[in-house]
């Protein structure tokens, strides 16, 4: 065995360009149909893992989210993702299925930057009414629910049904930054 090292930063950068290298020549759908074909599968779906982090900490965290507005919504009564959120707007969240083989594949990652919005303002307000949830319900609580706001600057999406349509499974949706 030898005394250097496998993952070298060299390998570990091969290995990170792995896929864009490979898929740089891949056929790509138009950025209006990949768009609206990402938000359908956010839209049929409910629940992601919100990742969070800041030095050294990382979180992940299973959490119900809806989609409006280019955006990905969620109602927090707290817990230890917001040790990363208070230092660290960035952010990246999941969607994926449950794996049935290669032939099935369908997930999304997604990354951002999350925004805290204030309780009871305007926006807040306005996701509740989104929600079907009654302000005076949410005012009675004993801690208001914290309302987090995803801004979603890239998407990279595996939906292996794309090769029906004769494009590349993998593709990524850019977004403006707002």
């Amino acid at each position: 065995m030898s005394d250097t090292p496998y993952y070298t930063d060299q390998v570990l950068q091969a290995a990170a360009r792995y896929w864009e290298e490979k898929d740089a020549d891949s056929i790509k759908l138009e950025k209006a149909e990949l768009k609206a074909r990402i938000e359908a599968y956010i839209l049929a779906n409910n629940t992601c893992a919100l990742a969070t982090g800041t030095g050294d900490y990382v979180r992940c965290t299973p959490i119900e989210y809806s989609y409006h507005d280019g955006c990905f919504w969620m109602f927090s009564e707290g817990g230890k993702k917001f040790i990363g959120l208070a230092k660290n707007p960035q952010v990246c969240l999941a969607i994926y299925d449950t794996y049935e083989g290669f032939g099935k594949l369908h997930g999304l990652q997604v990354m951002g930057r999350a925004e805290l919005v204030e309780p009871f303002s305007e926006r807040y307000s306005a996701h509740a009414a989104f929600q079907k949830l009654p302000l005076s319900a949410l005012q009675k609580l004993s801690s208001p629910m914290h309302l987090i706001c995803v801004h979603p600057t890239r998407m990279d999406c595996l939906f292996s049904d794309f090769k029906e349509l004769g494009c590349a499974p993998r593709q990524t949706l850019l977004l403006d930054q707002a």
